[in-house]
């Protein structure tokens, strides 16, 4: 459901170009037709999707393994734990993206 949305609000933005990153390897064939589904009620999705795909001039699907995809999952995670009494407002989170890895031990006594 999340990538019918998605693509319904990049269209509804009027992009034009779209690199969709999806964690579902069967889904990414699926809609680009390269793998058939059996699966009747997942059908009208696809359809859905396959629909909203043509309204870009051009559009490319990537698979990013779930491991390779922690980033996502933990902005996901802090996005659903943040609560404001405005809906359509969230605070920025700074990222910094460091090009070597940090460790951090704390040894006591």
């Amino acid at each position: 459901m999340r990538l019918a949305l998605g693509l319904k609000l990049a269209n509804d933005m009027n992009i034009q170009e779209l690199l969709v990153i999806e964690k579902s390897d069967m889904l990414v064939h699926q809609v680009l037709g390269e793998w058939v589904t059996k699966n009747t009620k997942v059908l009208p999705y696809l359809h859905c999707v396959q629909d909203l795909i043509k309204r870009f001039t051009k559009i490319e699907f990537k698979h990013v393994p779930r491991i390779q995809n922690e980033f996502a999952d933990a902005l996901a995670t802090l996005s659903s734990m943040i609560q404001r009494p405005d809906k359509n407002f969230v605070d920025p989170i700074p990222i910094e993206i460091r090009k070597q890895p940090a460790y951090f031990a704390h040894v006591e006594e």
